[in-house]
C-alpha cells in the first residue's frame, strides 16, 4: 500500500533538485508528480495527469455506488410490477444493478473529469502564486524516511501532509 506525500516548492530549480534527491533515495520517477500554474513549463519533471488533477476517481466511485443502488431499485420495481405479458426473474435485479453501476461510474467520471481535485484545493493559492506542488507516492513503510529527507535537504519545501491511501491502479 502506498501513501501520497505533498510538498509545496518555491520554484522550478527547487523542484528539480528535490526530484533528484528522491531518485537517489530510490523513489521511481513514475511515482513523483508535479503540478504548477497553467502554462508553466515543467521541462523534464513528470506532470500530474488527469487522475491527480481532477476528481475523476472519486466521481467514478460515487457513480458506481449510486448507479448500482438506482439500478437495483429499478430492478425491484420491474420484478414487482413487470410489463404485461412478461415474466421477470430475480436475476433481473442483479442485471439492472450491474448496468446501473457501470452507467453511473461512466457518467459521473465524465462529469468529475471537469472538476478540480478537491484534495488539492488547499494548495490552489500556492500554485496560482507560481509555486510548484510535488506529490510523491511512497510505500507506507518509507513515509517518515522520505518526509525527513525532504525536510532535511530542502528546508524551503513546505510539507502539505499525507494522504492515507491512494488507488493501486495509477
Amino acid at each position: 500500500m502506498r501513501r501520497r506525500l505533498y510538498f509545496v516548492l518555491p520554484d522550478l530549480a527547487s523542484a528539480r533538485q528535490t526530484m533528484d534527491d528522491l531518485l537517489l533515495a530510490r523513489i521511481e520517477e513514475r511515482h513523483i508528480y508535479f503540478l504548477a500554474r497553467r502554462g508553466t513549463p515543467l521541462g523534464d519533471l513528470h506532470e500530474a495527469n488527469v487522475l491527480q488533477k481532477t476528481d475523476i476517481v472519486h466521481g467514478a466511485e460515487l457513480g458506481l455506488i449510486l448507479g448500482g443502488v438506482g439500478g437495483a431499485v429499478l430492478g425491484v420495481i420491474a420484478v414487482m410490477s413487470p410489463p404485461e405479458g412478461i415474466t421477470l426473474q430475480l436475476v433481473t435485479i442483479l442485471f439492472t444493478a450491474l448496468i446501473g453501476a457501470l452507467l453511473g461510474a461512466w457518467v459521473s467520471s465524465l462529469v468529475a473529469s471537469a472538476v478540480p481535485n478537491s484534495k488539492l484545493l488547499i494548495f490552489a493559492k500556492d500554485v496560482e502564486e507560481g509555486k510548484i506542488l510535488m506529490m510523491v507516492d511512497v510505500p507506507a513503510r518509507k513515509v517518515e524516511q522520505i518526509r525527513q529527507l525532504v525536510e532535511r535537504r530542502h528546508p524551503e519545501a513546505a510539507p502539505g501532509g499525507v494522504e492515507p491511501t491512494i488507488p493501486a491502479f495509477p
